[in-house]
């Protein structure tokens, strides 16, 4: 398997900071979408802001003939749960990628990535094992590379002469 060439590793570095962080992201708000769609469907309520109800609020769903419909007013935070998770899986998806490619990892670590964002939990252990395999094999790379790369010695001359 082709490896990271030495001059991608800043790139690496910074697609695995956007990777950590995203990873993060992703997790918190599939939990909260995993607790919504609980309180949704198991429990009958959606969350609201502002409306008749006040500032934060759980209001009925009813079941109808074509689906689930919120009896609430106001600002539907269920729903923007949903929303916000689905756009912070595009985000972490492009995040994956980008550590994917730079890292030359083949496509099955890549649907391991991709899997983050849907399996709840799995984003906060995938984040810490990148993270940590990630900086290792900089660190070993550059470690290997630095003991194989030879010093150059200083040049005799007449500038260097008098100076021992």
């Amino acid at each position: 398997m082709p490896q990271p060439k030495l001059a991608t590793f800043p790139a690496i570095r910074g697609a695995l900071r956007f990777y950590q962080i995203a990873s993060v992201i992703t997790g918190v708000m599939l939990l909260l979408l995993c607790a919504e769609m609980i309180i949704k469907y198991a429990l009958g309520y959606e969350l609201f802001a502002g409306g008749s109800g006040g500032l934060l609020w759980f209001a009925p769903v009813v079941e109808t003939a074509t689906g689930h419909e919120s009896t609430g007013d106001g600002t539907n935070l269920s729903l923007g749960i949903l929303i916000a998770h689905g756009w912070f899986y595009v985000v972490y998806l492009f995040a994956c990628f980008r550590v994917w490619s730079l890292m030359r990892w083949g496509f099955v670590r890549f649907v391991t990535l991709a899997l983050g964002g849907i399996v709840p939990l799995l984003s906060f252990f995938m984040e810490a094992r990148v993270g940590r395999e990630v900086k290792a094999y900089l660190a070993e790379r550059e470690a290997s590379e630095a003991s194989i790369t030879p010093v150059p010695a200083p040049a005799e001359g007449p500038a260097t002469e008098g100076i021992r």
